[in-house]
């Protein structure tokens, strides 16, 4: 629970400093090398503590079906959201859905994919739903990763990491599910990451 306070923290300390002007440089080319760095470390804890061929042994079946499962969950419960947003078909819930936190891909890819159909003022809305709905899950997955773990089990904060689950929200990924779910958390945040793509595609031309 405190470190999910400590995260809420940070977050609204950013939010203040964007919105006041304090941000006197550029906050992504920043993100990007402290996400750099945070690779690198990922990178040293797991050759510190497992080896390589610990680590090819996840790649089975089984590890496998845990971002299926998330890809499968997440398009689900999107096309729900159709019954709220009734300005929205379930094929552009299931687009929004399909970001799985990979909001700055997911909101572009919408924007320009659905300009033709929808107009881009309205693309444009819904990309931003995209990228809203995107940071919330992954902000979600960080703040309640320990009841995530508590009343879903070991591999929830995982899936409710979406892609994120191999960088931004490993470190909480393993401190509430355990060391042994970290090599099923990168496996699974990289192949979420390749899928994003495809599937927001899929679903914008539906």
């Amino acid at each position: 629970m405190k470190g999910s306070i400590i995260t809420i923290c940070f977050f609204l300390a950013g939010c203040f400093a964007g919105t006041t002007g304090y941000m006197h440089f550029d906050a992504h080319h920043a993100s990007v090398y402290v996400l750099y760095f945070l690779m690198l470390l990922i990178g040293a804890n797991i050759g510190g503590n497992m080896d390589l061929k610990s680590f090819v042994s996840y790649l089975n079946f089984k590890t496998l079906l845990v971002p299926l499962a998330t890809i499968i969950g997440t398009v689900i419960f999107a096309a729900l959201g159709t019954f709220i947003l009734s300005q929205w078909s379930a094929f552009d819930c299931m687009a929004v859905g399909s970001g799985l936190c990979y909001y700055s891909v997911s909101s572009m890819l919408i924007a320009q994919l659905k300009s033709p159909s929808l107009g881009v003022q309205l693309a444009t809305e819904l990309g931003t739903i995209a990228l809203l709905a995107n940071i919330i899950r992954e902000m979600t997955a960080l703040i309640a990763a320990p009841l995530i773990r508590k009343y879903f089990g070991a591999l929830a904060p995982i899936s409710a990491a979406g892609m994120s689950s191999g960088d931004v929200a490993l470190n909480a990924v393993v401190k509430y599910s355990g060391k042994e779910a970290m090599p099923i958390a990168i496996v699974h945040g990289i192949l979420v990451n390749l899928s994003v793509p495809f599937i927001v595609s899929m679903f914008c031309n539906m």
